[in-house]
């Protein structure tokens, strides 16, 4: 039986009854429809917090049949604008969104339809250089896609395997600092697969301003995500 997103506390019950689980990070949870042990997607949000876009995402991995929790780094606070947008990401605790995300992590590795050795995180824009911060710290998590996120310096201590998509115009990531760190996970073994779209911004893939979102490029780049993630996470 399918079931929606709602408040992952509220599912939780239903979701494991019979065991007690893990204290779970504030999120929602979106289940596959089958029973049995699932590959699990964390969905990490943009600057705007998890709102209607983060929570689609999270329904349509459980969908394709992965087990996915949507994280709330704002604790149930969503940006309508983009100045509050930039306050809530500038006042977010550096420990305490860590905390959460390794939290996550845990909390989905411990549960009874998880496969723990099949986690991934998927993130966009503020998300997407999270999702790459997991990698680093989570040398456990078998896979990361960075939607024009962050890119660290010293990718070194990632074991995960890891998908990018960028668009060519994004002025904060711009295409030569996506060689450079695709050059340096190469030299660290890394598997590594990020695209560059042409005539593409930030946001590319996310954004609700028609003016910025490229149709063409999202629906590639989330092909992408859906046959990388298949790959590297195995039968659901």
């Amino acid at each position: 039986m399918k079931l929606t997103l709602a408040l992952a506390l509220a599912l939780v019950p239903t979701f494991a009854a019979a065991r007690e689980l893990p204290p779970q990070p504030p999120g929602v949870l979106a289940l596959p429809k089958t029973p049995g042990k699932h590959a699990a997607v964390i969905v990490v949000h943009e600057w705007w917090g998890l709102n209607d876009f983060a929570r689609k995402k999270a329904q349509r991995f459980a969908d394709a049949g992965y087990v996915a929790f949507a994280v709330d780094l704002y604790r149930g606070k969503v940006g309508s604008d983009a100045d509050t947008a930039h306050q809530l990401m500038r006042a977010l605790p550096q420990d305490r969104k860590m905390a959460d995300m390794r939290a996550a992590y845990a909390w989905l590795a411990g549960l009874p339809d998880v496969d723990p050795a099949r986690i991934a995180v998927v993130g966009w824009c503020m998300g997407g250089g999270i999702a790459l911060e997991l990698a680093l710290a989570e040398p456990k998590l078998r896979a990361a896609v960075v939607y024009y996120g962050g890119l660290p310096n010293d990718p070194r201590p990632i074991k995960a395997a890891l998908l990018g998509n960028f668009g060519a115009e994004d002025k904060g990531i711009p295409p030569s600092a996506v060689d450079s760190f695709v050059a340096a996970a190469k030299k660290a073994d890394i598997r590594v697969d990020f695209k560059v779209y042409p005539g593409a911004g930030h946001a590319f893939a996310s954004s609700a301003d028609p003016k910025t979102f490229k149709a063409d490029a999202a629906r590639d780049a989330d092909a992408r995500t859906d046959a990388f993630l298949a790959k590297e996470l195995g039968t659901k």
